[in-house]
């Protein structure tokens, strides 16, 4: 069964006889009352709400916050990526883009919320389309309260010219937030969760409700009713996937049980992911263009499989007192030809450390005893891809200096950087040749919220109320299925208190959710974003460690974002965040 939900989804969108509510961007209608004469017209008026997810900063495209959090970097510095550099202003498109696109979600779920009462459905059913209509419209303020700190908030259908409120509170929105998550959880039409063969599958669920409301607690501090809230969702039925952390990436194993929402996707134009494209090579399927690459520092803190911390002096001995160019001779290829040699020399390598006929299977060594989750969301120096030239299928290797050739020896990884020595994303990218997938329509959903999430979210709320010992229990479920050693199961896994811990499990949201645009959300909110992010030093950098491009430059006003200039400009009442006022 190819996702059902999705199909009737991409179908409703297509129909002639459905509502601008649909069509329209930004929030410029108002009310359509004549939406909801028939069910079938209220249907696809809640089936709106459901394709704002389709907007780029909505849940789309997330890599724009793996690359603002510490799992990425851009590969050019150039738009959106001045939030990191500080040259950017209020008036970027970025930011007038996730403002227009979360309230439009608002706009679509506040039309159905205020007219499905009207439409000929029966009172289960109306009953359960309010509370998917409510749980969007928490969504969309839960994410423009983490980056705006207090936003305008509409509950009832409103004309564009009517859009003149001022800002809330930040605590008044998450309170808002919380209202609508709870009329969810206590609606009995609402399901826990659906099975993968439904026909439902991929809308709303109580699982995703409490999810969501849990993450509200943790933002402010309300400890015991996350926790609750978090247990509450293993009694649904939600569990791990077992079938291997790299597994649970791919169209096959997209609907397992660790699923709790997802962005529904189809090899239909507008209605895939954009993820293979901003990830993947240029010998991915559909020719990607890798504007996303893992962050070069982060990369180094994923550990050895028993825990312990990894560190390039264990491997190569006095590596931290060599420059970065001096350590690239460590990366090169095997059996260099004496251009290539004589090129390394000159970029400064310290070519007396070379071994022509060992130093890729030596810096192997660096990744195949790590953290399996590392090689499974990573390409590393010296791993394979199976990938294609656009007409066959092969196995490709990343290495330095490429070479080239996409169809013949020695099948090198070729890029869009190739100047550069770049790791690259492997997570949510396709493999081998598949002539159906476009990289702007790839057929992989995208979690939202996933088990593992939950699961390291109760250990924080836990640890936070003093419960250390019961949070290490739920961080191993997560450590155990990615074939890590467990807390406190070695010397290097010893928890010595909360502390401790709560480090421990900041990490570990990091690692396994890396890819995935969501722990750029918790760096704010640990207010920890300075010193995660922008550290001394940090920026776009080589895998061997040498800056390119750019570096980081830390300003307090990224703790908040701007309101866009234009909006600002169009309604007096908004008053700009400290920090962007030209």
């Amino acid at each position: 069964m190819k996702k059902i939900f999705a199909i009737i989804l991409l179908t409703a969108s297509m129909m002639g006889c459905q509502s601008d509510l649909l069509d329209t961007f930004p929030y410029d209608t108002a009310a359509t009352e004549n939406m909801w004469t028939t069910e079938s017209l209220a249907d696809q008026g809640v089936l709106g709400i459901y394709n704002a997810l389709r907007y780029g900063t909505v849940a789309s495209e997330p890599y724009y916050f793996e690359g603002l959090g510490v799992g990425g970097n851009l590969a050019w510095n150039y738009g959106w990526n001045g939030l990191l550099t500080n040259q950017i202003s209020g008036s970027d498109g970025f930011f007038w883009n996730y403002w227009v696109q979360h309230y439009e979600m608002i706009s679509r779920a506040n039309d159905a919320i205020t007219n499905l009462p009207k439409a000929p459905l029966t009172e289960e059913k109306m009953a359960r389309l309010l509370s998917e209509s409510k749980f969007f419209r928490a969504y969309a303020y839960y994410r423009l309260n983490a980056v705006y700190r207090g936003v305008p908030v509409y509950l009832e259908p409103t004309d564009v010219n009517e859009f003149t409120k001022g800002r809330e509170t930040e605590e008044y929105v998450w309170k808002v937030v919380l209202d609508d998550l709870t009329d969810c959880i206590n609606d009995v039409n609402l399901p826990g969760r659906y099975e993968s063969n439904d026909t439902e599958y991929g809308r709303v669920t109580k699982g995703a409700a409490l999810a969501l409301r849990g993450k509200v607690y943790l933002w402010i501090k309300e400890y015991a009713k996350a926790e609750a809230d978090f247990k509450a969702i293993a009694g649904l039925g939600y569990t791990l996937f077992q079938g291997g952390y790299g597994e649970l990436f791919t169209e096959e194993n997209e609907r397992n049980p660790e699923i709790i929402l997802s962005l529904q996707c189809l090899e239909e134009p507008g209605y895939g992911n954009l993820m293979s494209k901003w990830y993947g090579s240029r010998v991915a399927a559909g020719s990607c263009i890798n504007e996303l690459v893992p962050n070069t520092d982060f990369v180094e803190t994923y550990q050895w499989k028993d825990g312990k911390s990894f560190n390039w002096d264990d491997l190569f001995p006095g590596y931290s007192q060599m420059t970065p160019d001096q350590r690239l001779v460590y990366f090169l290829r095997d059996n260099l030809t004496e251009d290539e040699f004589a090129r390394m020399e000159s970029a400064g390598a310290d070519m007396s450390k070379y071994l022509p006929t060992g130093n890729e299977a030596r810096l192997l060594k660096a990744y195949m005893d790590r953290d399996p989750r590392l090689m499974a969301t990573i390409i590393t120096p010296y791993s394979t891809f199976l990938g294609t030239d656009g007409l066959a299928a092969y196995i490709y290797t990343l290495r330095w200096p490429y070479r080239g050739y996409d169809a013949s020896e020695p099948f090198d990884l070729r890029t869009n950087t190739n100047n550069f020595l770049y790791y690259l994303f492997r997570k949510f990218v396709g493999l081998g040749r598949d002539p159906y997938i476009n990289r702007e329509n790839s057929p992989i959903d995208l979690p939202i919220i996933r088990y593992a999430d939950v699961l390291l979210n109760l250990a924080e709320a836990l640890n936070e109320q003093g419960k250390t010992t019961e949070a290490i229990t739920y961080v191993n479920m997560v450590r155990e299925r990615a074939g890590v050693a467990e807390l406190n199961s070695n010397s290097e896994t010893q928890v010595v208190g909360a502390e401790d811990l709560r480090d421990r499990i900041r990490m570990e949201r990091r690692w396994e959710l890396n890819g995935e645009g969501i722990t750029f959300y918790d760096e704010l909110r640990w207010g920890v974003y300075k010193e995660s992010k922008f550290f001394e030093g940090s920026g776009l950098k080589q895998i061997y460690g040498k800056s390119s491009q750019y570096t980081h430059a830390w300003n307090d006003r990224l703790l908040k974002w701007p309101i866009p200039n234009v909006e600002v400009e169009r309604n007096s009442n908004l008053i700009q965040n400290p920090g962007w006022e030209s």
